[in-house]
């Protein structure tokens, strides 16, 4: 009986595994089916040269290129601002916080991990109109805002994260500097945070996928249709999943609905590869750190 109900939940795991795997097998594949056509210099470029487009010589009209480079100046932004105070937050709930102030502060960030984006965005929105009553009439939804807000999103995965690999190290490798004599910032500083480099590496990577794909924070925060690229962090900007979104509900004929899957291709291929490195970046740091 007992090797039946083990034999009984490996099949259930291996079937659900295998039903996960095909169904993101059928997404890509059809994807790839819908969109690889139209996957060329001109789905990007359009009739602008790629180095006038990306050296911002001449504007692309017909393109992606505007959508792409927003894309990455929002995700780079993003983290910019959400980074350092991702991994400051979980170094102090590792390291720092005890009893009752761990679990308030525990308890905070697993709420925000389950706000709705819209609701980020909603609030981002708000946070503009202020803005721009308040302190300046030139301040309006914009590249900076909508940074800000996938910022908010993305922080509790980056504080978990942190937290999560610092906790996890062996108790030999925590207290052995302390013990020759090192301070608890130093032992953070030079021992804790290079072991547990890769787990933070790849929390980072894959806020920054998380940042790349979503929609409803960047629909209310500054992401138009035909902006171009943004030259200053207050200006409006493209975005790859508005284009996917906005093309899919206004499209007129089969070409354009055709650049709609092309796009969204190059988004999924974009979070594969982040996914990608953040799994090799990890592999690596790991066998690094076996090896010392």
């Amino acid at each position: 009986m007992k090797k039946l109900g083990e034999s009984l939940l490996a099949g259930y795991c291996w079937t659900c595994a295998l039903l996960l795997l095909g169904s993101v097998g059928v997404i890509v594949g059809y994807l790839v089916f819908k969109g690889a056509a139209v996957l060329d210099l001109a789905l990007l470029f359009g009739d602008t040269s790629p180095i006038d487009a990306i050296m911002m010589r001449q504007q692309v009209f017909s393109g992606l290129w505007p959508a792409v480079a927003g894309t990455l100046s929002l995700v780079v932004v993003a983290l910019v601002f959400a980074v350092p105070v991702g991994l400051a937050s979980g170094i102090y709930l590792a390291e720092y916080s005890r009893g009752r102030v761990k679990q308030v502060f525990s308890l905070f960030f697993d709420i925000l991990a389950s706000i709705p984006s819209i609701i980020v965005g909603l609030f981002g929105f708000s946070v503009a109109v202020f803005l721009h009553q308040r302190l300046s009439d030139r301040i309006y939804p914009c590249l900076l805002i909508s940074a800000l807000s996938l910022a908010f999103l993305v922080l509790p995965y980056i504080i978990r994260t942190t937290q999560v690999a610092l906790e996890s190290l062996p108790g030999s490798l925590r207290f052995t500097a302390p013990a020759l004599g090192a301070s608890k910032l130093q032992n953070i500083r030079y021992v804790l945070l290079p072991r547990s480099f890769s787990s933070l590496l790849s929390g980072i990577i894959l806020a920054l996928g998380r940042c790349a794909e979503d929609t409803a924070v960047i629909m209310l925060t500054g992401v138009v249709a035909s902006a171009g690229i943004p030259r200053s962090l207050l200006d409006n900007y493209e975005a790859l999943p508005f284009f996917i979104y906005n093309i899919s509900a206004q499209y007129t004929d089969a070409g354009e609905l055709a650049q709609g899957y092309g796009a969204a291709l190059i988004l999924v291929l974009t979070c594969m590869l982040l996914f990608g490195l953040a799994f090799l970046i990890k592999n690596r740091f790991t066998v690094q750190s076996t090896r010392i």
